[in-house]
């Protein structure tokens, strides 16, 4: 159902955490696989992926290429981006399962895509914020992961060779509509831990 890509670089200390908060998502038949793909880390990271039943890709590209690259080898019809270093909330597994089954059920065209919200260890200050970017029509930060279906990752080009590689798929992602031009893509936040729902 779903293929976590994750892209490192020297990134042993901040993956570790990662990865234990995907062993309940495997555990649970939602994870099929998880794809690291790494940029010639000098420290523990390939390791330590490998030890943890990590499909490990040593790719000497930019993030943006090495991202896509990764989701070109993905197995399953949904994709999940992180960062090393994000711990997804204990209930992420039944979020985004919920998120995916419905999705997939009313073959919703325009609910194309969810981000996880920080979770309430973040500042009162930075989710006020948040809800702000989001009331003023902003894009949200895929920092804490996105989920995407893989067949609107690839009509899209996937990530691009630019600085802010995440941003700019979000900015696609909320772009691509199959209402009229007019129309506009609304990012809803529901709860701190809860997946947001991109629609047009």
């Amino acid at each position: 159902m779903l293929s976590v890509v994750i892209a490192t670089q020297d990134s042993e200390r901040a993956l570790l955490p990662t990865l234990a908060a995907l062993v309940a998502g495997a555990a649970a038949g939602l994870v099929r696989e998880v794809i690291v793909a790494d940029a010639s880390s000098r420290d523990a990271t390939v390791a330590i992926a490998d030890e943890a039943g990590c499909l490990v890709l040593d790719l000497t590209l930019p993030r943006g290429p090495r991202l896509k690259a990764a989701a070109g080898t993905a197995r399953a019809s949904w994709l999940l981006f992180l960062r090393p270093g994000v711990v997804l909330e204990s209930n992420w597994v039944e979020e985004t399962r919920r998120f995916i089954e419905e999705v997939e059920l009313r073959k919703d065209p325009q609910v194309k895509a969810a981000v996880f919200r920080a979770g309430p260890l973040g500042s009162a200050t930075i989710e006020a914020l948040a809800l702000l970017r989001a009331a003023l029509g902003a894009l949200p930060d895929a920092s804490q992961g996105l989920v995407i279906a893989k067949s609107l990752y690839d009509a899209l080009g996937g990530h691009r060779d630019v600085q802010a590689t995440e941003r700019d798929l979000l900015r696609r992602v909320g772009s691509e509509t199959t209402r009229p031009a007019a129309s506009r893509c609304h990012w809803n936040y529901l709860t701190k831990s809860t997946i947001c729902l991109t629609v047009s």
